[in-house]
């Protein structure tokens, strides 16, 4: 078909360029014009048709838009693909015809294939719809009207068929054309198909796109591991946490990480790079939860279109706006606009919280670590995946609570957030109990350590023993082997190695191994002696009892205590008696054999002084020790008001009764002596009256087998004994251990003052009941009626007691230096029982000797003071002095590694931080002292309190545990410039296999 004939121009877009013919008319272009005309002076034919592919904002080919000027001439139109049918067999040939350079140095296009080639480069090859799908190519969509069109076009076999598909329409794909949106529920095969990205430039290049069209390129994404072509991407809308009313819509793989739709907001709101940012997103049931892991797949963290996707600035006082309250009223306007020191923030007592503050005070003090969190860097080693971790959700609580601490805009804040990720990961700390500094501390470092791991997939390392090997040798494998699971900040800060060395004490095989540690928990010296307060209780019904403070061995016996007395009170330990009292009767009455670690600090033990003769024990002496309870009864809560019930109250005593006065008016007489500094004896009318009332009521209170005078036929039990008399759920039930005479003289009648009763050992039920032949040791109770105890008891004389001399003694403890506290950690000790040694050279568990010995220091070393002391009986505090140097702390003697002598500094500590205890055991209360990073000074954090302090104040007998600064460092941070807090995110870190390396104490 010739062209001679045309006259006028013609136009023909191909795809997103134009095909300019023109016959005679070479003048009507511009000289810059863009698109190459026909001459017919020079072609007859279509042999000068120029193709202009060149490419605009990254797809293949440009719109009409580059010659406007031909657009406006009114060319003959070859489209929409109209005329095009009639210039197919030129366009067949234009590539062929192409000169081998044009004038603007544009490169020769290649030639349109044949029909054949055309099927074989769409179809076939590896530029073919058939070949695999790989992840991460581009896929294109094609209109299944068309390709159809075009696959029946290739049939005809012929270019000048009058099935010529014309340009790419693919406009039943799209809903508008504004913002060219695919239509919901497209199926491949009857809607469209993909072809790669190869076959869609080649059909671009032969047929053009319909002008204005958009390619619908996608991207093939693999999901477990299928690859498949995405056509639908998912289509979130961003927010700002600020202005929840203005969604932007924006479209993401589901091979996409949450952190390119974090970067995607940050682009999109315009956040500069120096803000802390982050995403919340909007579930079914209305509520948001934080996208915390942002290096997952869009796919993983269930990402759906339509989702609400919130980006959270942080504040400029490090507070997350969503954390804050709804109603600031406790907040003052000036609390708002307050600019303080940075870290100069106290922490508010939630209710025994203030261990928790102290060692949060002490960690935050720590440069390096505050500004690992201070710069982001914590970020991007956030361990979602790790099994012994929390989730990141401890390292990113943590990280808030320096953020605002350090943001200088904060009087104090309220740490209820951390508190309630630390109860929830550790169930110890739920509730509001005391607790203990360095527990919370230890599990603080292993909770960061955990959530802040590098190593993503920890791999089974062997322990491996020196078996002979060179200590240097076998630390540096110790230590590469624990950076081979174990690689973070706290490693890098707080851990080191020391060298454990175990003999056996049989075959003397020595085993060596070199362990990581996260602090040092060193023991104080402790004394041989111990101070027991007890009461002595003499036979002089006279005198008061007396208090004493005794000082006796630490490992000693009761009777060691008995000795100890003797010396203030001139009585022989052979007529003393030692015995706990508790809730007004005997807990344990000793044997002068029996240990005192037994007795703990808070027990009230009395002292009880009896005849030579005496023996609570042994029926061939002449006298009996009997127990003696005091008890008022009470009516008790019946419906006929039946029988008394019966409360303890008073001293209990012990009393020697000679063996052959062992009857009740003997032991009556004898009590009442015993009695008389605290009971007044009736005169001699008081006294006919109580024989008349004796008389009526010994009518009743004749013995008989299973009843007692004045009380129930049937055992009282603790219920009876009335909220005074100490039986109560948790009380300690007495230990009765010493057999006493079976035989038992029969009870006289009742006297005036009170009435004798045979009771257990708690002071509660008859032994009446019991069997007389049974070897129990017999308690005596002395019953009292109300009206007669008002009349003839003193209680105020009753409870009257005199402190000895010795009492007012204060008792000087010496102080030690942190030094020999060190030497005591590294000295040889022997394991006890409950914790014995596998020997593999015996196979048997020995009690070996284990000397710790330091190889390495950390570049922060923290040091716990082991004051509370817990045994099987015994629980105490230290309060012991511990002088310890503000500066120049020097290891250098105890570290034994082979040392840099060119480098002292590397041994040399100090101080930063310090935590205190003040109080007991049952009670306490924590302090800090700190030394802030930025200013050097001194401060003292009580709770949300914070005051300077000068640093000759911060040694005292409360320290607890102590932080110390290898010199080193310290130089390295001051010599670093000091970034503020705008300096950007670190960059992503990878996840290689951790780095073998040794520590760089060298």
């Amino acid at each position: 078909m010739a062209l001679e004939s045309h006259k006028t121009p013609m136009s023909f877009l191909v795809s997103k360029c134009k095909i300019s013919l023109f016959i005679g008319r070479r003048d009507f272009l511009p000289q810059s014009n863009a698109a190459y005309p026909l001459d017919a002076c020079t072609a007859g034919s279509l042999s000068n048709m120029v193709i202009d592919p060149r490419p605009s904002r990254g797809l293949p080919f440009r719109f009409r838009d580059w010659n406007p000027e031909v657009a406006d001439e009114e060319p003959l139109p070859i489209s929409r693909c109209g005329a095009a049918r009639r210039v197919r067999t030129a366009m067949a040939t234009v590539a062929a015809s192409l000169p081998a350079e044009v004038e603007d140095g544009e490169p020769p296009r290649e030639e349109v294939p044949d029909l054949d080639s055309q099927r074989r480069q769409i179809e076939d090859g590896e530029s073919g719809r058939e070949r695999p799908l790989r992840a991460g190519e581009s896929w294109f969509l094609v209109g299944q009207h068309w390709y159809k069109q075009w696959e029946v076009y290739l049939k005809g076999g012929h270019q000048d068929s009058s099935t010529f598909p014309g340009c790419i329409d693919n406009a039943k794909l799209f809903e508008d054309k504004v913002n060219w949106n695919l239509k919901k529920g497209l199926v491949e095969g009857e809607d469209y198909v993909l072809l790669p990205a190869a076959a869609w430039s080649y059909l671009v290049s032969w047929y053009g796109l319909e002008h204005g069209q958009p390619p619908i390129e996608r991207k093939v994404v693999e999901l477990r591991g299928i690859c498949k072509v995405e056509v639908y991407p998912v289509e979130l809308l961003l927010v700002q946490h600020s202005a929840m009313d203005t969604p932007h819509t924006a479209q993401f793989s589901q091979t996409d990480s949450v952190d390119l739709v974090l970067r995607a907001a940050r682009e999109q709101f315009v956040v500069s790079p120096q803000e802390e940012t982050r995403l919340w997103v909007k579930n079914a049931e209305g509520s948001f939860e934080r996208l915390c892991n942002t290096r997952v797949t869009v796919l993983d963290a269930a990402l759906k279109s339509g989702q609400l996707v919130v980006m959270e600035t942080r504040s400029k006082d490090g507070t997350w706006p969503s954390k804050q309250p709804r109603t600031a009223s406790s907040a003052s306007k000036e609390d708002e606009n307050f600019q303080g020191q940075p870290g100069i923030c106290g922490l508010t007592n939630l209710g025994n919280t203030c261990f928790m503050n102290s060692a949060l005070q002490c960690l935050s003090n720590v440069p390096q670590l505050t500004e690992y969190f201070l710069k982001n860097r914590y970020l991007e080693e956030l361990n979602f995946c790790n099994p012994l971790g929390m989730k990141g959700e401890i390292a990113e609580a943590y990280a808030d609570l320096v953020k605002q601490a350090w943001s200088g805009h904060h009087r104090s804040i309220v740490p209820n957030v951390f508190k309630t990720k630390v109860g929830h990961f550790a169930s110890q700390f739920l509730g509001y109990q005391q607790h203990d500094s360095q527990e919370l501390l230890s599990f603080l470092l292993d909770g960061l350590h955990e959530d802040l791991n590098r190593v993503k997939k920890k791999e089974y390392v062997e322990l491996c023993d020196a078996a002979g090997r060179p200590d240097h040798e076998v630390a540096q494998e110790a230590w590469q082997n624990h950076k081979r699971r174990n690689d973070s900040v706290i490693v890098d800060t707080f851990h080191g190695l020391f060298k454990s060395t175990l003999v056996c004490p049989d075959c003397g095989n020595v085993s060596v191994t070199f362990d990581p540690f996260c602090y040092l928990s060193v023991p104080l010296p402790v004394s041989h002696k111990r101070v027991m307060e007890v009461f002595f209780v003499s036979m002089d019904p006279r005198r008061k009892p007396e208090q004493h403070r005794l000082v006796v061995p630490k490992k000693g016996k009761i009777s060691d205590l008995c000795v100890a007395l003797a010396k203030h009170t001139g009585v022989s330990p052979e007529r003393m008696m030692v015995a706990d009292v508790f809730s007004h009767r005997f807990y344990k009455i000793f044997q002068l054999e029996e240990s005192l670690s037994t007795i703990l600090d808070r027990d009230d033990i009395f002292i009880y002084e009896v005849s030579g003769r005496s023996s609570i024990t042994e029926n061939t002496r002449e006298d009996v020790v009997i127990p003696i309870y005091l008890r008022e009864r009470t009516p008790a809560r019946d419906y006929n008001n039946s029988y008394y019930g019966l409360m303890l109250f008073g001293h209990p005593l012990l009393v020697s009764v000679p063996r052959d006065r062992l009857s009740w008016d003997a032991l009556y007489h004898i009590l009442l002596y015993r009695l008389s500094r605290y009971v007044t004896r009736p005169t001699s009318d008081d006294e006919d009256d109580g024989d008349e009332k004796a008389d009526i009521e010994d009518k009743n209170s004749v013995p008989k087998p299973g009843n007692a005078v004045g009380g129930s036929s049937q055992d009282p039990g603790p219920e009876q004994a009335g909220p005074s008399s100490g039986v109560a759920s948790g009380s300690r039930a007495p230990v009765d251990n010493s057999p006493g005479p079976s035989h038992w003289p029969q009870r006289a009648r009742r006297k005036h003052l009170f009435t004798l009763q045979t009771v257990n050992s708690n002071g509660t039920s008859d032994r009446s009941n019991f069997n007389e032949d049974t070897q129990a040791q017999p308690y005596i109770a002395i019953d009292w009626d109300p009206e007669m105890k008002k009349r003839y008891y003193d209680e105020v004389e009753a409870e009257g007691y005199v402190k000895h001399d010795c009492v007012g003694y204060v008792l000087k403890k010496a102080p030690v230096r942190l030094q020999e506290c060190i030497e005591l950690f590294t000295t040889v000790e022997t394991l006890e029982k409950e914790n014995p040694w596998y020997c593999p050279s015996c196979k048997q568990h020995q009690l070996a000797t284990k000397k710790l010995d330091l190889w390495t220091l950390p570049e922060t070393l923290i040091i716990h003071l082991k004051r509370f002391s817990y045994t099987k009986f015994s629980r105490e505090k230290l309060d012991t002095l511990v002088e310890f140097p503000i500066r120049d702390l020097d290891f250098s003697e105890f570290v034994i590694k082979p040392q840099n002598e060119s480098a002292p500094e590397l041994y040399k500590y100090d101080l930063i931080a310090v935590s205190n205890h003040y109080g007991g055991l049952r009670d306490g209360h924590y302090t800090t002292f700190a030394c802030n990073k930025d200013s050097g000074q001194w401060h003292y954090f009580d709770d949300n309190s914070v005051s300077p302090v000068t640093e000759n104040q911060i040694e005292s007998k409360a320290a607890y545990v102590l932080f110390y600064q290898r010199q080193d460092v310290a130089r390295r941070l001051q010599s670093k410039p000091q970034p503020g807090l705008s300096d950007p995110p670190a960059p992503p870190a990878c996840d290689p296999l951790p780095k073998s390396e040794f520590m760089d104490i060298n």
